[in-house]
């Protein structure tokens, strides 16, 4: 069975005060969780080994560490700590000067995901029951406040001795550690510091007990040690040395005692700079990126097999749109063209590039790429790999700021990356599937709440922020209200932490609003301002959730029912819930299990309310008539989030559920053998039904020769443009793909974009309507022939002459004998020529210059 907890105790000449306090800690411990009992002699003179002895015959939970020669705190606890084998590691003194009770306190603080919590005398809340002597007490304070200056600032009481760690950071810090003296406090808070691990400061009771081992020397002993820690932070060295006791060999920094006292698996000692953090990424960390990319891979399998040839059907027209767009964005930079607009569709309005989600951020660093093998591959490459390092993003901020543990931590971040609603944009939205970014952006949030380097973070949660803007503002977006509505649900249960954090994140936020708005105001003036820029955009009624699909089954989850998903959403690339009812109900089981927890009750609230809004301004309660107002009401019409599609917000929640899970999986660790069985079995059962199926694909509609073999080069003039039969839209984009198949030798009117439509500029999918594309678009649906009046043919010719038209183009397709006969018609009976696979109206070469041909 996993050991929760460890309790490490050194010991010198302690025969007066040992038995009491092995007597407190096993009498508290009990049978409430399983536990181990480190005693840790350091070469007592009196019967402290004896006592030790004594007391782990009565208690086999009990260890003792024996010792010959005393080499001092340090050397005892990094003895002790590497010998643990707890999920936790708490490390007090054999005076119990802080009563062993309120190791409460550091558990609350542990759950809320920090690496280590302290026990301080200094932190507000703290009491001190029984004084040390003023003058004792004096050097304290004086040594504490140099000790704040060189090493660990921002900590007021390093020297405490209790303390909880995180098991597997406190078997690294300690195994890093060199100190054999009394410094070793502030050397392993140093090195956690190094390692960006969040450290909480817990006031607790704490009372002076006679009999102390601290002599007045050993404040100067602290200070030298402390100095030296600081030199070699400064220059840091390498190599093996033989340690300063004799007792083992260090190696880049790491004690490998000799007694023989620590079994390697318990804790092997770590290596410390960029190279041995190299070797623990490659040990573990590489392996978990290695199968999100396989996972990524696995799942986009069916296209890999022909990335130019295969198409994915759930994409609708987004394929060729995002494809088009990795294109166009290419051709621009190679050509030093702006990378902001482009009139290669929509002609003559051209496109507002910034308006539209290009993601600037990858597809211009993947401009060569894209130029060497074309936007199929490079969009795919951006897909599968983006989607890998999403989840490893999620990854990598579970462990530093919740889940040390690396398979929970996995799993969690799997759940975050690859939930249902994710798979569903993987179809076709890589601005909602490559999120990166999102977890390093509220990670330097959350490091704004320590108060510690907060111009630093700031800056840097500046950069962040602004690169999202060119990788996806909607995601940001929705980001910022996850983290506001964390924010809220954690500061109503923590008050302590609001009122200790609020001003430090305000400037914080202040000094990345003052780094991102240079780097991303003329951007987004002209995304707002620009031309062909536009005003809110306008969604289908059914962008809402409704509350059956927080709890049915996506279209492409192992358990999906496409019909029930299809009918519960506005299409199959919007599926933005469908977490199913089993993981609803393990998250309520989750969240009454693990409520005692300011996390958890805080992921609660940010989830429960994500899902509420999700639900838009007005939905429908399951099985009944009653229509209910929903709390998006009041922000539906709000600055930018009235473009915002409402069920996307449910996307929140495929986090707070991977984070929930994860903890839980934490907590099944230490529990009972049969809970520990059925708690998974439970995870089990609500993940398998929502693992993902490879997204479907199918043989790609071919590119005419016409257009691949450069014939419409004899049709097409300079400044002219090709005119697909119907105009390409939102529903048929294949004029998309043959524009780049020709790398764009010619330009296209109307488009597949969002653009400006009437005197308002309220924002449309696709170009202004126009009597001719619309008319066309009605016989590719309907299959028939209208009736067309002289003044059809006028408006044609007016329309034509908008756009600059130089040929217009049939490809073979559905109802193409009405379409052919429809556009003979328009131009009076000109029949068109089959040339290089499609039929050919050739409209001659300035036919528009006196008002018609």
């Amino acid at each position: 069975m996993a050991i929760e907890l460890t309790v490490v105790v050194p010991a010198y000449n302690e025969q007066e005060r040992l038995r009491p306090t092995l007597d407190a800690i096993t009498g508290y411990l009990g049978d409430t969780r399983n536990w181990e009992l480190i005693v840790v002699d350091d070469g007592s003179g009196d019967r402290t080994r004896r006592i030790a002895h004594e007391a782990a015959v009565a208690e086999p939970r009990i260890r003792v560490l024996p010792g010959d020669t005393n080499h001092g705190k340090g050397h005892a606890l990094r003895r002790g700590v590497l010998a643990s084998r707890g999920e936790r590691v708490l490390i007090t003194d054999a005076d119990l000067a802080t009563p062993i009770s309120e190791l409460d306190r550091l558990d609350k603080a542990l759950a809320d995901g920090h690496a280590a919590a302290i026990g301080s005398r200094a932190a507000a809340g703290a009491r001190i029951e029984h004084h040390q002597h003023p003058v004792r007490e004096g050097l304290g304070r004086a040594g504490n406040l140099l000790i704040r200056l060189l090493a660990v600032p921002g900590i007021r009481d390093t020297q405490c001795g209790f303390k909880l760690f995180d098991g597997e950071h406190a078997r690294s810090a300690f195994a890093a550690a060199r100190i054999d003296g009394w410094g070793i406090d502030v050397e392993v808070l140093h090195h956690l510091r190094r390692e960006r691990l969040p450290v909480a400061e817990v006031p607790v009771r704490w009372s002076h007990q006679e009999g102390s081992k601290v002599r007045a020397r050993d404040y100067l002993s602290v200070l030298r040690e402390v100095t030296a820690l600081k030199a070699r932070s400064l220059a840091p060295g390498s190599g093996a040395v033989v340690s300063s006791d004799g007792g083992g060999v260090q190696s880049g920094g790491a004690v490998v005692p000799s007694d023989g006292t620590v079994d390697p698996s318990d804790g092997a000692p770590t290596p410390r700079g960029p190279v041995a953090r190299f070797r623990r990424l490659d040990r573990g960390s590489l392996a978990v990126a290695g199968l999100f990319v396989l996972a990524s891979f696995l799942l986009y399998l069916r296209r890999w097999t022909d990335p130019d040839g295969r198409y994915l059907p759930d994409a609708l027209q987004d394929q060729n749109q995002w494809e088009w767009f990795f294109d166009v964005t290419a051709h621009n930079v190679l050509n030093l063209q702006n990378p902001l607009f482009t009139d290669l569709q929509g002609y003559p309005d051209g496109v507002n590039l910034m308006a539209n989600t290009v993601m600037l951020g990858l597809s211009v660093p993947f401009t060569p790429v894209t130029a060497l093998f074309g936007p199929a591959l490079s969009l795919q490459l951006v897909m599968t790999l983006g989607l890998a390092a999403t989840a490893y993003a999620w990854y990598w901020l579970l462990r530093r700021h919740a889940v040390p543990q690396r398979a929970p931590a996995a799993i969690g971040a799997a759940l975050a990356a690859f939930a249902p609603p994710m798979i569903s944009h993987a179809n076709a939205h890589p601005n909602f599937i490559v999120l990166f970014m999102i977890p390093l952006i509220i990670d330097r949030a959350l490091r704004l709440v320590t108060g510690e380097r907060v111009v630093r973070d700031g800056v840097v949660l500046g950069l962040f922020s602004a690169y999202q803007i060119f990788l996806g503002e909607e995601p940001l977006l929705l980001a910022v209200m996850g983290l506001l509505l964390f924010a809220a649900g954690y500061s109503l249960v923590r008050r302590d932490v609001f009122l200790a954090a609020w001003r430090p994140v305000l400037r914080g936020l202040g000094i990345a609003a003052a780094v991102a708005l240079p780097i991303v105001a003329f951007p987004l003036w002209w995304q707002f301002f620009g031309p062909q820029s536009y005003s809110g955009i306008g969604h289908a009624p059914n962008t809402a959730n409704s509350p059956l699909a927080l709890v049915s089954f996506a279209e492409r989850s192992l358990a999906g029912d496409r019909e029930n998903s299809q009918s519960l959403a506005m299409n199959i690339t919007e599926q933005n819930a469908f977490y199913g009812w089993p993981l609803a109900a393990l998250a309520l089981g989750i969240v009454v299990r693990l409520w005692d927890r300011a996390l958890v009750k805080a992921l609660a609230f940010t989830g429960c309310a994500a899902a509420l809004l999700s639900l838009g301004s007005r939905f429908d309660l399951p099985g009944t008539t009653i229509t209910v107002t929903g709390p998006w009401r009041a922000l539906a019409n709000q600055p930018l989030l009235s473009a915002v599609i409402e069920s996307r917000i449910a996307m929140i929640c495929a986090p707070v559920l991977g984070l929930l899970i994860a903890l839980a999986l934490v907590r099944l660790r230490t529990a009972r053998p049969a809970h520990r069985r059925w708690g998974r079995a439970a995870v089990a059962a609500a993940l398998i039904p929502i693992i993902p199926l490879p997204l479907k694909a199918v043989d790609r509609i071919p590119v005419p020769a016409f257009v691949t073999d450069g014939m419409y080069e004899a049709y097409v003039a300079e400044g002219e443009t090709l005119v697909p039969v119907p105009l390409p839209d939102p529903a048929v984009a294949e004029g998309l793909h043959w524009q780049t198949a020709a790398d764009f030798g010619f330009k296209l009117p109307r488009g597949y974009f969002n653009g400006p439509w009437g005197p308002e500029r309220k924002g449309i999918y696709g170009a202004a309507p126009r009597h001719t594309s619309n008319l066309l678009a009605e016989v590719r649906g309907s299959g028939e022939v209208p009736a067309l009046s002289p003044a059809w043919q006028a408006q044609a010719r007016e329309d034509l002459a908008y756009w600059n038209a130089g040929a217009l183009v049939l490809a073979p397709q559905r109802h193409q004998d009405a379409l052919r006969e429809t556009v003979t018609r328009l131009l009076d009976g000109q029949e068109p020529e089959f040339v290089g696979g499609v039929w050919v109206w050739d409209l001659p070469e300035g036919a528009w210059e006196d008002g018609g041909p």
